[in-house]
């Protein structure tokens, strides 16, 4: 059983609650550190966005440079942002940024050395979304998921995978089609094998042109900006593009002319995600 969660440590930001927390996960058998801000009294009732960040990236990426609590504030909305992966001393790493900790693809590892700790699939949705939900007293029925990059992938892909979960998704720069890019081949072989029958199960573009009923989902938003060293070899936007509109599903792609891969990127355009999802959630 995963130990309570322990507050390291509080900020206050626009009149609402940062905090930096860890707990012993079951899931992972390590230490995972996550953030969470909370509004401030009276505004609770926005719901929970859950933001996965991308490759390289710790719970304080996100926290200290998206600039996204002064919008959260205004809308009542809390948000968590997790770890990238499981951490620590026994934890299997890599010498690459691309592989190992730092780089967990929020998804359930099922080879060694891998299979151990890396299960954030499981780790996500089955321990802390139900723990901050139960501690920090959050709506189950008011939560929706974002990300950037890996994380991007990661909230498509855990978007379609529990579509009675969450309430919206979208994303800043996203893997959509892994299994057809070099990050995810690497992640993907070492993670799950060889077996390419069972990436499919962990890539946006697949996920969706399966989804029984994707023309019923929410809209998902997607900002990219076209100066990314990323675009053409990792992020292939156009590939879901093309897989949401023969699925149904209904997408709002946003091409931006001059910005990167940064966030820079992501806090200019942090307070229309921030929004988008509200309105899915504050009645």
């Amino acid at each position: 059983m995963s130990t309570a969660i322990k507050c390291d440590k509080t900020a206050r930001v626009h009149g609402g609650t940062l905090g930096y927390y860890s707990h012993v996960s079951v899931k992972t058998g390590t230490t995972m550190r996550f953030t969470l801000f909370s509004p401030p009294e009276g505004k609770k009732s926005g719901g929970l966005v859950v933001f996965l960040s991308g490759l390289t990236c710790t719970e304080d990426n996100f926290t200290t440079k998206a600039g996204a609590y002064q919008q959260a504030a205004a809308l009542g909305l809390s948000i968590l942002a997790p770890d990238t992966s499981p951490r620590g001393e026994g934890v299997a790493d890599d010498d690459a940024y691309d592989l190992g900790q730092g780089a967990g693809f929020y998804l359930n590892a099922t080879q060694a050395p891998w299979a151990q700790h890396f299960q954030m699939e499981s780790y996500l949705i089955e321990e802390l979304i139900p723990q901050c939900e139960e501690k920090f007293d959050l709506d189950p029925n008011k939560k929706s998921i974002m990300g950037h990059s890996m994380g991007g992938h990661g909230a498509l892909t855990l978007y379609f995978k529990y579509p009675d979960l969450f309430c919206s998704c979208s994303a800043f720069s996203p893997i959509v089609a892994p299994s057809q890019v070099p990050w995810g081949h690497k992640a993907f072989a070492a993670y799950i094998g060889d077996d390419q029958s069972a990436w499919k199960n962990h890539d946006a573009c697949a996920l969706v042109e399966s989804a029984e009923n994707a023309s019923s989902n929410a809209e998902i938003l997607i900002d990219q900006g076209l100066a990314d060293d990323f675009l053409k070899e990792q992020l292939r936007p156009e590939l879901f593009k093309d897989a949401c509109a023969k699925a149904g599903q209904t997408l709002t792609l946003r091409l931006h002319e001059g910005y990167d891969h940064s966030y820079f990127f992501i806090q200019s355009f942090m307070d229309d995600h921030l929004a988008w999802h509200a309105k899915y959630m504050v009645p």
